[in-house]
């Protein structure tokens, strides 16, 4: 039986507690976002060991060694790739790190990526990197030239699950300047 002592204890732990949800969706700060991408690479790569775009984004192995951070709180409509306006103050956090880092190292080249759950496909995974893309450049004015994009569909989960998981859906931002001629 629920008591009036039982309901303020839940509802007080229901205020306090922030929502798992939330929780799971902090956007890292500006400085950790460049911090992870400024890192010094696992490999350094002579000049004839570098390989094209196209390879390193088909490379998992390349991948795992570049300097990445992964962004979770970048909220998309179910089935949309589009980022709402509600949305511009972490994708603004993103674009500030990478400001920096360009001013500083102007041949620094950043890849884009967005995997989904099973329910998102590849073509969807692939417009919401290009979205993020477009965003970044047009509303925030990160050079284009600097962005690389590709979006991976089911293919690179971090969770293999047949069951939605919130860690599934994520923008990862990759330095990839080390690796490409």
């Amino acid at each position: 039986m629920l008591t009036r002592r039982t309901f303020a204890v839940a509802m007080i732990a229901a205020i306090a507690m922030p929502s798992l949800a939330s929780a799971q969706a902090t956007t890292p700060s500006a400085a950790t976002i460049e911090r992870q991408l400024d890192a010094a690479p696992s490999k350094k790569f002579r000049p004839n060991e570098r390989v094209t775009i196209r390879e390193f984004k088909r490379r998992p192995d390349l991948r795992r060694m570049a300097r990445s951070i992964d962004i979770q709180s970048i909220n998309f409509e179910f089935g949309s790739a589009a980022i709402a306006p509600s949305q511009y103050g972490k994708v603004e956090i993103i674009a500030d790190a990478l400001h920096r880092i360009l001013r500083r190292d102007r041949g620094a080249r950043i890849h884009t990526d967005a995997v989904g759950s099973f329910e998102s496909n590849q073509i969807l995974s692939e417009r919401r990197a290009a979205s993020l893309k477009r965003t970044l450049v047009g509303e925030f004015g990160v050079p284009s030239f600097a962005l690389e994009t590709v979006g991976y569909g089911e293919e690179f989960l971090l969770v293999q699950t047949q069951q939605e998981n919130w860690r599934n859906r994520r923008v990862t931002l990759r330095r990839f300047d080390d690796f490409v001629r």
